[in-house]
Protein backbone atom coordinates (compact mmCIF):
# COMPACT_ATOMS: atom_id res chain seq x y z
CA UNK A 1 0.00 0.00 0.00
CA UNK A 2 1.46 3.52 -0.88
CA UNK A 3 0.65 6.63 0.95
CA UNK A 4 0.50 9.79 -0.61
CA UNK A 5 1.00 12.89 0.80
CA UNK A 6 -1.93 15.64 0.49
CA UNK A 7 -1.35 19.24 1.00
CA UNK A 8 -4.28 21.84 1.26
CA UNK A 9 -4.45 25.25 2.64
CA UNK A 10 -6.00 26.10 6.35
CA UNK A 11 -8.62 29.56 6.45
CA UNK A 12 -5.45 31.62 7.06
CA UNK A 13 -3.69 30.33 3.63
CA UNK A 14 -0.99 28.45 5.25
CA UNK A 15 -0.19 24.99 3.17
CA UNK A 16 -0.78 22.23 5.74
CA UNK A 17 0.69 18.51 4.96
CA UNK A 18 -0.74 15.20 5.97
CA UNK A 19 -0.03 13.92 9.70
CA UNK A 20 2.55 10.98 8.12
CA UNK A 21 4.99 13.36 6.46
CA UNK A 22 4.79 15.71 10.09
CA UNK A 23 5.83 12.96 11.88
CA UNK A 24 8.91 11.91 9.50
CA UNK A 25 10.32 15.37 9.67
CA UNK A 26 10.06 15.04 13.43
CA UNK A 27 11.61 11.65 13.70
CA UNK A 28 14.65 13.11 11.39
CA UNK A 29 14.85 15.78 13.77
CA UNK A 30 15.00 13.90 17.31
CA UNK A 31 17.57 11.66 15.58
CA UNK A 32 19.85 14.60 14.57
CA UNK A 33 19.84 15.59 17.68
CA UNK A 34 20.38 12.25 19.56
CA UNK A 35 23.44 12.06 17.01
CA UNK A 36 24.98 15.08 17.88
CA UNK A 37 24.56 14.09 21.48
CA UNK A 38 26.19 10.30 20.65
CA UNK A 39 28.95 11.89 18.44
CA UNK A 40 29.36 14.79 20.83
CA UNK A 41 29.99 12.57 23.97
CA UNK A 42 32.15 10.30 21.39
CA UNK A 43 34.34 12.88 20.94
CA UNK A 44 34.26 14.23 24.52
CA UNK A 45 35.96 11.27 25.23
CA UNK A 46 39.04 11.46 22.79
CA UNK A 47 39.37 15.01 23.10
CA UNK A 48 39.65 14.93 27.28
CA UNK A 49 42.03 11.61 26.70
CA UNK A 50 39.86 9.34 28.06
CA UNK A 51 41.29 6.11 29.11
CA UNK A 52 39.13 3.91 27.05
CA UNK A 53 39.43 6.29 23.61
CA UNK A 54 43.42 6.89 24.40
CA UNK A 55 43.24 2.37 25.14
CA UNK A 56 41.48 2.08 22.10
CA UNK A 57 43.63 4.09 19.66
CA UNK A 58 46.78 2.12 21.16
CA UNK A 59 45.17 -0.86 20.20
CA UNK A 60 44.70 0.09 16.84
CA UNK A 61 48.57 1.56 16.67
CA UNK A 62 47.33 4.90 15.82
CA UNK A 63 48.77 8.65 17.79
CA UNK A 64 47.35 10.06 20.07
CA UNK A 65 46.87 13.13 17.87
CA UNK A 66 45.02 10.82 15.71
CA UNK A 67 42.71 10.85 18.53
CA UNK A 68 42.38 14.54 19.11
CA UNK A 69 41.75 15.42 14.93
CA UNK A 70 39.02 12.67 15.05
CA UNK A 71 37.73 13.90 18.64
CA UNK A 72 37.59 17.16 17.04
CA UNK A 73 36.07 16.48 13.59
CA UNK A 74 33.12 14.70 15.61
CA UNK A 75 32.81 17.69 17.52
CA UNK A 76 32.79 20.22 14.99
CA UNK A 77 29.81 17.42 13.29
CA UNK A 78 27.82 17.14 16.17
CA UNK A 79 27.22 20.54 16.70
CA UNK A 80 26.85 20.98 12.68
CA UNK A 81 24.28 18.66 12.90
CA UNK A 82 22.68 21.06 15.10
CA UNK A 83 23.14 23.72 12.82
CA UNK A 84 19.70 23.27 10.42
CA UNK A 85 21.79 24.61 7.52
CA UNK A 86 25.04 23.04 8.31
CA UNK A 87 23.22 19.44 9.00
CA UNK A 88 23.30 17.80 5.86
CA UNK A 89 26.67 18.62 5.09
CA UNK A 90 27.85 17.10 8.28
CA UNK A 91 25.20 14.13 7.63
CA UNK A 92 27.31 13.71 4.59
CA UNK A 93 30.69 13.98 6.62
CA UNK A 94 29.64 11.67 8.84
CA UNK A 95 29.05 8.87 6.38
CA UNK A 96 32.85 9.15 5.86
CA UNK A 97 33.51 8.79 9.08
CA UNK A 98 31.13 5.87 10.29
CA UNK A 99 32.30 4.19 7.06
CA UNK A 100 35.97 4.43 8.20
CA UNK A 101 34.57 3.50 11.86
CA UNK A 102 33.41 0.14 10.43
CA UNK A 103 36.38 -0.39 8.53
CA UNK A 104 38.45 -0.17 11.51
CA UNK A 105 36.17 -2.20 14.10
CA UNK A 106 36.08 -4.86 10.73
CA UNK A 107 40.08 -4.88 10.51
CA UNK A 108 41.62 -3.78 13.61
CA UNK A 109 39.37 -4.26 16.74
CA UNK A 110 36.01 -6.31 17.47
CA UNK A 111 34.60 -7.12 13.53
CA UNK A 112 31.24 -7.33 15.80
CA UNK A 113 31.41 -3.88 16.65
CA UNK A 114 31.26 -3.13 13.26
CA UNK A 115 27.64 -3.30 13.20
CA UNK A 116 27.07 -0.10 14.96
CA UNK A 117 28.44 2.39 12.68
CA UNK A 118 27.21 0.30 9.21
CA UNK A 119 23.50 1.39 10.66
CA UNK A 120 24.36 4.74 11.72
CA UNK A 121 25.40 5.37 8.28
CA UNK A 122 21.54 4.09 7.42
CA UNK A 123 20.61 7.32 9.94
CA UNK A 124 22.98 9.85 8.24
CA UNK A 125 21.88 8.85 4.83
CA UNK A 126 18.54 10.04 5.46
CA UNK A 127 19.29 13.26 7.36
CA UNK A 128 21.52 13.99 4.05
CA UNK A 129 18.78 13.28 2.20
CA UNK A 130 16.16 14.80 3.75
CA UNK A 131 18.54 18.32 4.36
CA UNK A 132 19.18 18.13 0.61
CA UNK A 133 17.46 21.90 -0.45
CA UNK A 134 19.25 23.05 2.59
CA UNK A 135 22.44 21.97 1.58
CA UNK A 136 21.78 23.09 -1.82
CA UNK A 137 20.80 26.65 -0.20
CA UNK A 138 24.50 26.31 1.41
CA UNK A 139 26.00 25.90 -1.90
CA UNK A 140 24.43 28.55 -3.54
CA UNK A 141 25.70 30.32 -0.63
CA UNK A 142 29.05 29.65 -0.77
CA UNK A 143 29.30 29.65 -4.85
CA UNK A 144 28.08 33.49 -4.10
CA UNK A 145 31.25 36.09 -6.31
Amino acid sequence: MTETTTTGRTTDGKATVNSARGRGAVALTVARVALALFFGFSASAKLIAHESAVEAFDRMGWSHGAMYVIGALEMLGAIALLVPLLAGVAAMAFVGLLAGASVVQLTLLDPIDAIMPALLIVLVVLIARDRRDRTAQLVALVQRP
